[in-house]
């Protein structure tokens, strides 16, 4: 059972007040969390008999968190290119570079797989809104399109990344001393998506 409910939480920040909406999600689970997506939109998920004193206190616990994750969100999408492109132009362009993505991609895969071991049954292209990458546990392999407007190196990192989820489903500290061995500037590569990546636009 999932049910949904729609809040605010305020927070003083640097002498600024905050009022920021947030999306309350109950559900079987057990634990509590809060996310922010790439647009910054918040969603609290608690257990269905959580109370709203439990709620209160986790939000107060997080409302640093909160609001350094929100505003850097913010921060990133002001700085995000302007296009003048139309829809029409903007979509022909899309999908040019989606074509050369599912040529791109298998090539790179190849490349690396030499290095990371493991089976790929199949390798696909999205246009994901949260993820740049992803394994399945049947050894699909999903990439983000929007990887492309990326410099070469980035999209190698994401490759890899998801190579050794291959052998690895999860991000244990041998997954990433795979991920290092393959590529060892791979921090660089995390912190340039996490800074960059919402400029991947056209």
């Amino acid at each position: 059972m999932i049910n949904h409910t729609d809040s605010t939480i305020r927070i003083q920040y640097q002498s600024k007040l905050y009022e920021l909406p947030y999306t309350l999600v109950r559900s079987d689970r057990r634990s509590f969390s809060i996310s922010i997506d790439p647009d910054g939109l918040i969603t609290v998920r608690v257990p269905l008999r959580a109370s709203q004193k439990e709620i209160s206190r986790l939000l107060i616990e997080k409302r640093i968190w909160i609001i350094t994750k929100y505003l850097e969100i913010e921060d990133r999408q002001r700085r995000r290119p302007v296009s003048d492109l139309t829809d029409a132009q903007r979509t022909a362009l899309e999908q040019r570079y989606i074509a050369a993505a599912k040529e791109y991609f298998p090539k790179r895969i190849a490349y690396f797989q030499q290095f990371t071991g493991g089976s790929c049954s199949r390798i696909t292209v999205r246009d994901q809104k949260t993820r740049w990458g992803s394994c399945s546990a049947r050894g699909t392999l999903s990439f983000n399109w929007r990887l492309m407007l990326a410099p070469p190196a980035i999209l190698d990192y994401v490759v890899v990344h998801e190579l050794c989820h291959l052998t690895h489903m999860n991000h244990s500290a041998a997954f990433w001393q795979k991920v290092e061995s393959v590529y060892p500037d791979y921090r660089t590569a995390r912190k340039w998506l996490k800074e960059h990546g919402q400029e991947l636009v056209l």
